[in-house]
């Protein structure tokens, strides 16, 4: 109380608890990639997926092509795949071979819309979103634009998960792995982030030359800020409903035509037609013949009503062909399993947040299920899994695998630093962060107070008070605090009296985090019997 001067009653608060540490966010990712709505190179915060696309805007350009019977000059060599085989290529490649046809994707594969949405799908919640560029003047996915969204969260505390779901867009596994290895180098620099990665065509086959490869190139530096996921998902993100005929090039209705019309052609005795099957298919014919009518110049609405020529709208001539046409039920079916193998990180991310919020960071984010997912691109067995989750480098990809009768479950929980004691599961990594950041944030206050014992003694008891909090909610082990953690501060403790003179505090914080039980074993024995 200050200087007493006139008679009178004084009041004087004083704080009857004492300081407290808040703890921070503990799983809000940031997403980096191309968006329909180019913003400025900034991390914008967002809630909901209608956020989203309030300030984003919707999905990106679903454009193919069909090529004509014979006509590889525009694709790849690749052996042709059947209507119901899966897809072996990525954006860019041909696709395959549907009846004779081929078909590649026209344009860059812009991921992030999908990723989002996969990302509420299963869990998530406040988020950060850097767009790098913009679809409207089709530009190239270039692994520059993204590490330029890298800097862009530099300046954002917040964000402790960084995602980029463009980044297997990329046309070279060069250009790939040396983004992944530029984001590992942000986790390891900020310190209170981690990297979910994805697998370059993590949608083939489990290959030596796709796990072995991501290990080589993914380098060794900062990896217990960083866990992968394998293999990619087949997922339910895009409907049957978001695609059409107009998902072609004008050039590609013509061979959809011939197509179709195949189809309705194939009849081993056609004089055995009853009339009103052969008047089926002469309407149907009068249908197909009219889709090069239905350009993206002549279209002007997708809901367009008939108009005075008696043609009907593109709505309803998709319908009618769904309808009608097994061949493009097909082919639509075909476009939409392409467009739902997605990459597994965002999904990850959405379940890091769901176990944060109902459970805590300390829980491992596995043995879950996934929302939105039907299996994984590619079965993995039980030895194969052995392959992923303990190399000899350490360097574990965590598996997500499909069990009879629970679906399909996220099976693994180690970073790529899986050779280090300290650090090899990913709820150890991330306990251990959000500790040391609301740790650093209460500390902070004390900064420029006398450094002498009543400072030490008010600081370690709101550490203290704060781990204690950790340990009674299961975030530390031990059969009582002492067990769990200590602090430690003071001269003779942690410093000497030039510290003192130097100005500097230090104090130290031993912890003991709950690990998950990875591997459980149950031994079985024959007891004697008894008379």
């Amino acid at each position: 109380m200050g200087i007493l001067k006139k008679p009178g009653v004084y009041i004087e608060e004083k704080n009857a608890f004492p300081s407290s540490v808040v703890q921070v966010p503990s799983a809000v990712p940031a997403f980096i990639g191309y968006t329909a709505k180019r913003p400025t190179n900034q991390a914008r915060r967002i809630s909901s997926f209608l956020e989203f696309e309030q300030f984003f805007g919707g999905p990106g350009p679903r454009l193919f092509r069909l090529h004509a019977k014979g006509d590889r000059d525009n694709q790849r060599d690749q052996a042709p795949v059947a209507m119901e085989s899966t897809i072996e290529t990525e954006a860019n490649d041909p696709i395959g071979e549907i009846n004779g046809y081929g078909l590649s994707r026209v344009g860059p594969s812009y991921r992030l819309y999908a990723a989002i949405k996969l990302f509420y799908q299963n869990g998530g919640g406040t988020c950060y979103i850097v767009s790098v560029g913009g679809f409207d003047e089709g530009e190239p996915i270039q692994a520059a634009s993204l590490r330029t969204g890298l800097q862009a969260l530099e300046q954002e505390p917040e964000p402790t998960l960084v995602l980029v779901p463009d980044a297997v867009s990329l046309d070279t596994a060069e250009a790939f792995y040396s983004l992944c290895r530029k984001v590992i180098a942000h986790c390891g620099q900020m310190r209170n982030r981690m990297a979910i990665l994805d697998v370059y065509q993590g949608y083939k086959a489990l290959q030596k030359s796709v796990v072995d490869r991501f290990r080589q190139e993914i380098g060794s530096e900062s990896l217990s800020y960083a866990a992968a996921y394998y293999p990619w998902l087949e997922t339910t993100i895009v409907a049957e409903s978001d695609l059409s005929f107009q998902n072609l090039t004008d050039d590609s209705l013509e061979r959809l035509v011939e197509m179709i019309s195949g189809e309705l052609s194939l009849t081993d005795h056609p004089e055995n037609e009853s009339k009103s099957e052969a008047l089926r298919k002469e309407r149907v014919l009068s249908l197909v013949k009219q889709l090069p009518d239905y350009t993206s110049v002549a279209v002007k609405s997708w809901d367009d009503h008939r108009n005075t020529s008696g043609k009907l709208s593109p709505a309803d001539l998709h319908r009618t062909l769904l309808t009608v046409s097994q061949a493009y039920k097909a082919f639509m079916g075909f476009l939409q399993k392409y467009l739902n193998r997605l990459p597994p990180a965002a999904a990850m991310a959405g379940l890091y947040s769901l176990v944060d919020s109902t459970s805590g960071v300390w829980k491992a984010p596995a043995n879950l299920s996934l929302n939105s997912v039907i299996a994984p691109s590619v079965p993995i067995s039980t030895e194969e899994q052995e392959y992923l989750n303990t190399p000899l480098d350490g360097k574990a990809v965590n598996a997500i695998r499909t069990f009879i009768g629970e679906g399909v479950l996220v099976w693994g929980a180690r970073t790529l630093d899986g050779n280090s004691n300290d650090w090899r599961y990913i709820p150890v990594r991330r306990t251990v962060m959000v500790i040391e950041q609301s740790m650093m944030s209460a500390v902070k206050a004390y900064t420029f107070e006398p450094n002498q014992a009543a400072t030490w003694i008010t600081v370690k008891s709101m550490l203290e008070n704060y781990l204690t909090q950790q340990w009674k909610m299961g975030a530390l082990a031990g059969a009582s605090p002492a067990e769990a953690f200590s602090i430690r501060v003071g001269v003779g403790e942690t410093m000497t009296a030039e510290d003192v003179l130097n100005g500097t505090m230090r104090v130290r914080a031993l912890v003991a985090v709950s690990r998950p039980a990875e591997f459980i074993e149950i031994t079985f024995e024959q007891a004697m019997q008894k008379a």
